[in-house]
């Protein structure tokens, strides 16, 4: 195992949600906690959790220009950033052809170019030191998909790409990059913080119609507990050899395995046609 000494952690989106749940616990544990926010209320609010080691950040993470000098002015005030954890995002839920390009960007800009952002500012330092774990929450829907919500799948795929070539880019500096995919927990994802385009197409009503239905009844019955997926970043944190990619909770697991056993037979039954493309001999 590694290090327990107390650490310094930047935890995005702490005003609620597993983020809010992240910080409580590396809280609890006597870690120190910068945490971005985006409303002065929040930011009191998390402050107050501990006078000494909860230290908010007003920051949106789309806001890209003041990132840099942000976390500067953080890590001044508190410390080099041991632990990185890019929480911050939000879910979107219509059907492709009924969202709009301007959702597209809204939803890479908050769940992939933010984090990008957010890492490009901690990366320095933790080359510097030869050191750190910079652990970005995708989600299983960064892996499996679900008709209805394409542009988060999109944006969760794209993020999961970018943290495992990045985590062989800084292996040989110290640094681990660990994507960390939930499935469902108890917080307001599929809830308020859910943007969700107008329905319009006829044709999609047998898809979408059900999946939705069925997503907001679950709201605010998940089975996963936010201060549980806390344990397990903390563990996580500590170990010696971080996974590349954790999974978090049975359905993930299940719709995880599902999915490699259902690519396994198509990869198989497609295999002649695959390898029929190679220049003849």
């Amino acid at each position: 195992m590694t290090d327990k000494a107390p650490k310094t952690f930047l935890i995005t989106g702490v005003s609620s949600g597993l983020g809010r749940a992240f910080a409580a616990g590396a809280l609890a544990a006597g870690h120190r906690v910068i945490g971005t926010v985006r409303k002065q209320d929040d930011a009191d609010t998390f402050a107050a959790q501990d006078a000494g080691r909860a230290h908010p950040l007003p920051l949106d993470v789309t806001d890209y220009a003041r990132i840099p000098d942000a976390v500067g002015a953080a890590i001044t005030r508190v410390g080099p950033i041991d632990v990185l954890v890019n929480n911050a995002g939000y879910g979107h839920e219509g059907a492709l052809e009924e969202s709009s390009i301007d959702e597209l960007h809204r939803q890479f800009a908050a769940n992939v170019y933010g984090p990008v952002a957010m890492m490009k500012a901690v990366l320095p330092g933790m080359r510097q030191r030869r050191r750190g774990h910079i652990v970005n929450v995708t989600s299983m829907g960064g892996f499996i998909t679900m008709p209805g919500i394409s542009f988060y799948c999109g944006s969760k795929f794209a993020l999961e790409g970018i943290s495992e070539a990045l985590g062989k880019e800084v292996a040989h500096l110290g640094i681990r990059v660990t994507s960390l995919a939930p499935g469902q927990f108890r917080t307001d994802w599929a809830g308020r913080s859910m943007e969700r385009t107008p329905r319009s197409i006829g044709d999609y009503d047998g898809v979408i119609d059900p999946v939705r239905a069925t997503r907001e009844a679950k709201s605010g019955h998940q089975p996963g507990d936010p201060a549980r997926a806390a344990q397990a970043l903390l563990t996580l944190i500590d170990a010696e050899t971080p996974p590349t990619r954790l999974f978090l909770g049975d359905d993930a697991l299940q719709l995880v395995d599902k999915k490699i056993d259902a690519m396994r037979q198509e990869i198989a039954r497609w295999e002649s046609l695959s390898r029929s493309t190679a220049f003849s001999s």
